[in-house]
């Protein structure tokens, strides 16, 4: 037997004070012990009140006032489960332990007289904000309802997309104390059953009190492990989102009190992946891909570039003649971007502090004292405030807000070392930066698949949004054991 599990005994005043005592009912005023007695059969009720929805409960009792005195001599528990408690979610169990985390799930228990089964009943009511549009994923034509923080709505909103039998949600708890409840998620027709072998083991050996940051704290232990800023996961706000990595042959990782889904594994690519490419017509998703990718390269390479040829004439052309500073000021070029980089920041966190009816307020204020005042004091050049905006410009136009924080990082990396050593110092941490993206890995896929190692239809499809009805593969590096999307094309009106 299990260390860990307490059994229910026949005693039925032993089992009552257990679970008095282990639940502190005494000294907490949430957690509610009701005695009763019904065909002639004590019966105690324990739940928490902060979880109980007062209507399931209130009909739940009522049914038990329809037992006859001899109704519960013969098989008690049979009896309430099968003919007397009007409710669909009824369980039992004989673990006094398990019972106890039910209850703090939110679950009511009943201990039966003479049983040595207790009787679990789903009364939960969960608190719930009205599903609203992510405000990263946000788009012009598509559905606004996104994942909310409790895990049954999410996985409801889920299946909602995908009505396939073989959609597998199952369940995990992480946590000795927290407990928190978790469903890894994929199709098992379609997904690598390897690597949804390799999330629950890494899951289930998770050995810590609770997951304090939720998704995040989950993400530390499972790919964690490591300096790279680059994220391993992507993270998701939106069911039709979620939907189309799962047919691709993802996993996702679904935590209870998380907005976000974690998908895996996932590649450099896909977080520079939007669901508005998908919701309009496939040359203008190609366009707007290729404007990501333009603002992240923007975000990546203007600043160190501009530094390498404002400072160092002789390697430009006549064609970049007008780069440059007019009047330098006091503060060398490379210490102005570190102020400014700085000073972006700071705003950045002011602004996610900033109640929403002074927001306005500070970005006027930001603007007058660092757009006008820094520049006629002397604090900044005006070539520093334009390529600087345009830098934070393109870290916000990045879709994974993970990989713009990443990025920021390395831009002031390839700054630091264009000032250092200049050109040559770009190039090599420039190939520095891609070899650490090469040899990164999740889940035995390549961080830069396709580009690392190539794959020439692959890689076009990256680069190039096509018309959903040609894509007729999965892709090849997540191991699909169905690597068909649909049946040979037909003609496209």
């Amino acid at each position: 037997m299990d260390a860990s599990k307490k059994p229910v005994s026949k005693h039925f005043k032993h089992n009552v004070q257990y679970l008095l005592d282990e639940l502190r009912v005494d000294q907490n005023f949430d957690v509610i012990h009701h005695q009763l007695v019904y065909g002639d059969h004590k019966i105690a009720l324990f739940y928490v009140d902060g979880f109980a929805n007062t209507y399931s409960l209130v009909e739940t009792l009522k049914s038990l006032k329809h037992l006859e005195p001899d109704s519960l001599k013969r098989h008690p528990i049979k009896t309430l489960t099968q003919s007397i408690i009007p409710h669909q979610e009824v369980e039992t169990s004989n673990d006094l332990e398990g019972i106890i985390t039910q209850i703090l799930s939110g679950q009511s228990a009943f201990i039966i007289e003479e049983c040595d089964e207790a009787i679990l009943v789903d009364t939960r009511e969960y608190t719930i904000r009205s599903p609203q549009e992510p405000d990263l994923e946000r788009v012009v034509r598509g559905p606004r309802d996104g994942f909310v923080e409790t895990i049954i709505f999410n996985a409801g909103l889920i299946r909602r997309h995908i009505r396939d039998r073989s959609l597998n949600m199952e369940y995990l708890q992480v946590g000795t104390r927290s407990k928190k409840d978790i469903a890894i998620t994929y199709i098992d027709s379609i997904a690598d059953q390897s690597s949804v072998d390799r999330l629950k083991q890494s899951i289930e050996a998770i050995d810590v009190d609770g997951l304090p940051m939720g998704e995040k704290t989950l993400e530390e232990y499972l790919f964690g492990k490591r300096l790279s800023p680059y994220p391993l996961v992507r993270y998701t706000e939106r069911g039709d989102t979620a939907a189309v990595h799962l047919l691709e042959c993802h996993v996702l990782i679904i935590v209870d009190g998380s907005p976000s889904v974690m998908i895996c594994p996932t590649t450099f690519w896909h977080h520079l992946q939007h669901a508005e490419e998908y919701r309009q017509a496939p040359v203008v998703g190609m366009f707007l891909r290729w404007i990501r990718f333009a603002a992240i390269v923007i975000a990546l390479f203007l600043l160190p570039s501009w530094y390498l040829l404002a400072t160092s004439p002789d390697l430009g052309t006549e064609t970049f003649h007008f780069i440059g500073i007019e009047q330098p000021g006091e503060i060398p070029i490379f210490v102005q971007f570190l102020i400014a980089e700085v000073g972006v920041e700071v705003l950045r966190m002011a602004a996610i502090h900033t109640p929403s009816a002074l927001a306005t307020a500070l970005g006027l204020v930001s603007a007058i004292l660092i757009g006008e005042i820094a520049v006629e004091v002397g604090l900044f050049t005006h070539e520093v405030i334009l390529y600087i905006a345009a830098a934070v410009i393109g870290s916000y136009a990045t879709p994974s807000y993970e990989i713009s924080l990443a990025n920021r990082i390395f831009r002031l990396l390839f700054l630091t070392a264009a000032a250092a050593f200049g050109i040559e110092g770009l190039m090599i941490a420039i190939t520095l930066w891609i070899l650490l993206l090469a040899k990164t890995t999740t889940l035995h896929v390549p961080y830069l698949w396709p580009f690392i190692p190539f794959n020439s239809h692959a890689f076009l499809l990256t680069l190039f949004r096509s018309p959903i009805p040609y894509n007729d593969l999965r892709p090849s590096i997540l191991h699909t054991t169905d690597a068909t999307r649909q049946r040979p094309k037909r003609k496209i009106l």
